[in-house]
């Protein structure tokens, strides 16, 4: 589940460890953004992505959004746990601040400066130098194809990373959509060329057992998935 199409990122990324996978996708890209809402709104529109998935009776839900993770996760986890094992998506820091160094973490405004991401700084930023950048309206330049948008809310994150960065780490599922671009405006001349690092999946210990075709699927729907509020099935081709 994502706010909008943010979730084909990771969708990928588990089709490739699971080929076998049916997915079931749920978004709400009517309500986005979700970075600039306050924790309480936030925590209610991810409330609702999650129940419609959960209505559809899968083996675990992954939260493929770090805002929602950030704000809304412990909500999520209260209500449909232990029955749905539910797994969080947090900024990668632990891999990217590994080498030490300069290492910057793009972000929505709501993650951006958290105590939950502060913390994850704190646990895992070892001796690297983090630097926090918001990216406000990126997210939604993506959801929405804008391409001068996506070009300006880049060029404005680029301006505030360290010339000198190691590892960008890229703090919303979206902003995968558009690592290439990413890259290219952060990447200085002369420099090792630039790691970046996608989101990670958190779960709490022993919530996610292979509870793989314990429950019964219905064939898919009609219809490519994130095309409107709801949920669509992908199924193994």
């Amino acid at each position: 589940m994502d706010s909008g199409i943010g979730l084909l990122a990771a969708a990928a990324a588990v089709r490739r460890l699971r080929p076998d996978a049916e997915l079931v996708l749920s978004s709400d890209p009517g309500s986005m953004p979700w970075g600039p809402r306050t924790p309480e709104d936030l925590t209610a529109l991810a409330l609702d992505v999650a129940r419609a998935a959960a209505a559809q009776r899968p083996d675990a839900l992954i939260i493929a959004c770090n805002t929602a993770s950030v704000h809304a996760l412990p909500a999520i986890r209260a209500e449909l746990e232990p029955a749905l094992p539910v797994i969080g998506t947090v900024p990668a820091i632990k891999p990217a601040a590994a080498g030490g160094g300069s290492v910057a973490i793009w972000a929505t405004p709501a993650t951006t400066g958290s105590p939950y991401q502060r913390g994850l700084i704190a646990d895992f930023g070892g001796s690297a130098e983090v630097t926090e950048v918001p990216c406000p309206g990126l997210a939604d330049a993506v959801e929405h194809g804008d391409e001068a948008a996506i070009d300006r809310t880049v060029a404005a994150a680029a301006a505030l990373t360290p010339t000198d960065v190691r590892a960008v780490v890229l703090g919303c599922t979206h902003y995968e959509l558009v690592a290439t671009r990413i890259r290219d405006a952060v990447q200085r001349p002369g420099r090792p060329p630039l790691a970046l690092h996608a989101s990670a999946g958190r779960r709490r210990p022993g919530t996610a057992p292979d509870r793989r075709g314990t429950r019964p699927t219905a064939a898919p729907p009609a219809g490519s998935p994130c095309c409107g509020q709801g949920v669509s099935r992908l199924s193994r081709t």
